[in-house]
């Protein structure tokens, strides 16, 4: 994060929801093979629903419309087309 950034208030929107913590990490790790940052919460009940329960997945808003192509892209996506796709070219193959 650049320190021009450091001041402003980030606006986080939801770009995909998980059935539980496991697949809201597996997620976060596909957007951060793309250079998106994202963060999940329990949608539903607190600690003692421990890593069952739905996950929202948040971006930023800027990031928001490539996240959601991301998530929805086939999981079977290499990683060059992964690449390809966060930046903003369309898929090969």
């Amino acid at each position: 994060m650049a320190d021009e950034d450091l001041g402003k208030e980030r606006t986080l929107e939801v770009a995909g929801t998980a059935s539980n913590e496991i697949e809201a990490d597996l997620l976060r790790q596909r957007l951060a093979a793309a250079g998106i940052q994202a963060v999940s919460q329990r949608s539903i009940g607190g600690p003692q629903w421990g890593v069952s329960g739905g996950q929202y997945v948040y971006v930023e808003a800027a990031d928001l419309d490539r996240a959601r192509e991301i998530l929805s892209a086939p999981e079977d996506i290499s990683d060059e087309d992964l690449t390809e796709l966060s930046e903003g070219g369309p898929p090969r193959g």
